[in-house]
């Protein structure tokens, strides 16, 4: 049995890593290369790190801050914002990189991710989907630009075309749970899983132990994300991952 992964999250915006709630009233946490360097030595099983302003304000990702990052932690580490195009893929692979994160980039040119696939392989390829509930409740629309904007796409029917263009996996986003601590969207977490066959990473509204296990324990996740509950220090991965065996979670410790 595959175990289930435990995955921090550090979303970095000018060079520092930040937290909001619903994608906005962002505070600064610390400097992202030293707080990988203690994930990593905390047992995290992958990092993922995004550039959270990068698509918006129309500039390249941090390369010299993912270059550093890569030197000090030895897990996996998928790095995402501002990629636009095979180039981006390839300096940040380069840089040091496991796998590239698009969201944006992905929903204006459908094809990258069929080319980095080709080029680079779908284990190298995660699109990344900010997802929010439609007004009247049926269905999701898939947002970009850090959540700035709605762009009218089904987020089931989005999950299912990039999965026949060559994804390897799938970094899905409740922007309804986003920092509100009141748990993963469970009901949107369920629908994505269960309409590929690639893995999927939720992420979005972890508050309590009991909010890993529960997502892990209602749907077919591979993976959870969390941030600010790392980041503040209110848990610890390896205290998670006790957690969830205990419970017959399978995990790596």
């Amino acid at each position: 049995m595959l175990t289930k992964r435990i995955v921090p999250c550090l979303d970095v915006n000018i060079g520092k890593v930040v937290k909001g709630i619903n994608f906005i009233n962002l505070k600064n946490v610390g400097d992202p290369i030293e707080i990988a360097e203690h994930y990593n030595g905390q047992g995290a099983d992958e990092i993922v790190f995004l550039d959270i302003t990068a698509t918006y304000e129309k500039r390249k990702t941090l390369i010299d801050v993912v270059e550093k990052t890569a030197e000090r932690v030895f897990i996996p580490l998928t790095v995402g914002g501002g990629i636009s195009d095979i180039d981006d893929f390839k300096s940040i692979l380069r840089a040091g990189a496991d796998k590239i994160s698009v969201n944006s980039a992905a929903i204006r040119n459908p094809n990258l991710i069929y080319e980095a696939a080709d080029k680079f392989g779908s284990q190298c390829v995660v699109v990344a989907i900010d997802a929010k509930k439609r007004s009247g409740g049926q269905g999701w629309d898939v947002f970009i630009e850090g959540g700035r904007k709605n762009t009218g796409i089904d987020a089931i029917e989005w999950v299912k075309k990039v999965e026949s263009l060559g994804a390897g996996e799938i970094l899905l986003t409740s922007m309804d749970a986003d920092g509100t601590k009141r748990g993963y969207d469970i009901e949107l977490t369920k629908a994505v899983v269960e309409s590929v066959n690639i893995p999927v990473i939720a992420s979005g509204g972890c508050g309590s132990l009991e909010d890993f296990y529960n997502v892990f324990k209602d749907t077919c996740v591979d993976a959870t994300l969390a941030a600010s509950l790392f980041h503040y220090g209110e848990l610890k991965i390896r205290d998670v991952k006790k957690y969830l065996q205990d419970r017959d979670v399978p995990v790596r410790l």
